[in-house]
């Protein structure tokens, strides 16, 4: 691996990486069992065996599914196929089409150690079903509605057009919490299955989810996206204010997901031509720049609050991921140069600090000041799906509108 700056927008660069951060997991990964190790160190040792997260197995199934796609090697067929086996066997409750959320995995034992079911976490499995499928494992069809069905029983809640976040282990008690995050996963998952698919009823939610959050929801903040809500969709100021570093639900306006968000409308806009796609793309993107950039030590905080103080000064993988993304698609879509400055801007501090150029893939989090905060590379949740989605997607548009 070299540390010397490359050119960002050549395919070339983004396909070594990909294959970089693939390299990081190849030794480690597989459980002898089925499914994958989930929890690894800087040096891509396996630091806890038995942990498995929904959100981590499907994850795993999107990398390997887009890595067959992209290089046609039967090893990444294999690992969809023992992933979607795994989510299928270890997660997925027949009973009552629920989804375990978490896991202890004892040399193919299985544990349900939380059978909460989360929508962030049926929009994994929608998204797992849908690559699985482009990769052509066609009983990924059958589960892919399978899963919608019951998302639209259990979490569609039709009188607000968004979905409920969490319901217990049989779906008979649903918490009264609302939050952005289930519902932008959502919308990304539904966009693959529309992709994947060809049915026409996943992109028009998708479209509906978007419009309602990033329109009628984002309105209630000036225009930015609040993280979370009541049971009314009403804006929650409080919800873990004391815990901004939550892992699934952190306080503030996380300008990651304005971009991600942003990013989802550009993806839309590739089948729907409705103009406030872009126009929303471009001032979710640019009002959370302006606000989120570090102009002393580079990079994009995690957080901020309603007064626009920073509120989270760490430095995470996948908000660099996400908004570099963007900016690509924002570019084509919009043709402003200003964006693909900001693509090579943020590369090039990912470059500098976030890619792990001695084992591969990127550090998860670093302080203010880009400082590694521990020596765990990628625990549950992680699997560098961020960061080689943001790379494949890039990659699929520079193939069809190069890039200076």
């Amino acid at each position: 691996m070299t540390t010397g700056a490359p050119q960002f927008t050549s395919p070339t660069f983004l396909l070594a990486h990909i294959s970089d951060t693939l390299k990081f997991y190849e030794s480690n990964v597989d459980d002898p069992h089925g499914g994958f190790y989930q929890n690894f160190l800087d040096n891509g040792e396996v630091y806890d065996k038995g942990t498995r997260h929904l959100v981590s197995s499907t994850r795993f199934v999107f990398n390997y599914a887009r890595a067959y796609q992209e290089f046609g090697q039967d090893k990444y067929l294999a690992r969809v196929k023992s992933g979607i086996e795994f989510i299928r066997r270890a997660h997925y409750i027949p009973a009552t089409g629920g989804y375990n959320w978490l896991l202890d995995v004892q040399n193919g034992n299985v544990t349900a150690k939380d059978q909460t079911n989360h929508c962030y976490g049926f929009a994994f499995v929608i998204l797992a079903y849908s690559w699985a499928l482009r990769a052509g494992i066609e009983e990924a069809r059958e589960y892919l509605h399978e899963t919608w069905q019951t998302m639209e029983k259990h979490f569609w809640d039709a009188s607000a057009g968004l979905y409920k976040d969490q319901c217990n282990a049989d779906f008979s008690v649903c918490d009264s919490y609302r939050g952005q995050n289930a519902n932008m996963h959502t919308c990304e998952a539904l966009i693959a299955a529309f992709e994947a698919s060809g049915e026409r009823r996943f992109l028009d939610r998708a479209i509906a989810l978007a419009d309602k959050m990033t329109n009628q929801q984002a309105a209630l903040m000036g225009g930015l996206i609040w993280e979370h809500y009541d049971l009314n969709w009403q804006v929650d100021l409080e919800y873990n204010k004391a815990d901004p570093k939550n892992l699934f639900r952190p306080w503030g306006f996380q300008p990651g997901h304005q971009t991600e968000w942003a990013k989802l409308l550009l993806f839309i806009a590739k089948h729907d031509q409705r103009p406030w796609l872009i126009e929303r793309a471009k001032a979710l993107f640019d009002q959370s720049l302006a606000v989120a950039w570090d102009n002393e030590h580079g990079g994009i905080f995690y957080g901020f609050a309603p007064d626009m103080s920073i509120c989270d000064n760490e430095k995470y993988f996948w908000v660099q991921a996400e908004t570099m993304c963007c900016a690509a698609y924002l570019h084509h879509h919009t043709g402003d140069a200003v964006y693909q400055q900001w693509y090579d801007k943020i590369w090039q501090y990912s470059w500098q600090h976030m890619v792990d150029h001695q084992y591969g893939a990127w550090f998860r989090i670093l302080t203010h000041d880009n400082q590694k905060i521990d020596q765990l590379k990628s625990p549950i949740g992680k699997t560098d799906y961020h960061t080689m989605g943001a790379c494949f997607d890039v990659l699929a548009l520079i193939k069809r509108h190069p890039m200076a």
